[in-house]
């Protein structure tokens, strides 16, 4: 697995954790024995549905113990002027003719979507470690590469963008 994680984002796994084993554990557990009170198992929809989801939060549990135990922790200090870690860069498409901003996060909080670039997506290697002005080749694979200019940095180191859930 060895997903590259930061200290912010073990520690945002490591308060999930205790969430769902103190919160959620505790009323998947009290679902499971009212839906099993009602009787007959093999017709109880909500029995099924409460095991069902009883699972769901256990192995979301050991999903994010084994990110956490395999994980490769790296810094999420740069310099000043260069793009790191959770920074929000605005770059410039040169064949798009086009400008775009998007935050660079860890791959477990990359979301597009959302404009969070995981730092092992083609862009976010390519821009990584560069300053304003610069212009970077984005090598997708073999055949096809693009160009980007960076525009602007801005360090947003708060982490409020929240984990990927599965």
């Amino acid at each position: 697995m060895n997903n590259q994680l930061t200290e912010q984002d073990i520690k945002k796994m490591e308060e999930e954790i205790e969430y769902r084993k103190v919160v959620v554990r505790k009323n998947a557990l009290e679902a499971v024995k009212e839906a099993r009170a009602h009787g007959d198992l093999s017709e109880n929809f909500e029995y099924k549905a409460a095991k069902k989801e009883k699972n769901r939060n256990e192995s979301r549990i050991r999903y994010l113990e084994r990110m956490i135990k395999t994980a490769q922790v790296i810094s999420d200090d740069s310099a000043e002027d260069e793009v790191g870690m959770n920074n929000t860069v605005t770059v410039f498409f040169e064949d798009e003719e086009e400008e775009e901003t998007f935050k660079v996060v860890t791959t477990v909080r990359g979301d597009t979507l959302h404009g969070l670039i995981s730092i092992e997506s083609p862009i976010g290697k390519a821009i990584l470690g560069h300053k304003v002005g610069d212009r970077v080749e984005v090598k997708v694979n073999d055949n096809y590469s693009y160009g980007v200019i960076i525009r602007k940095i801005e360090n947003t180191t708060d982490g409020s963008d929240e984990l990927r859930r599965y």
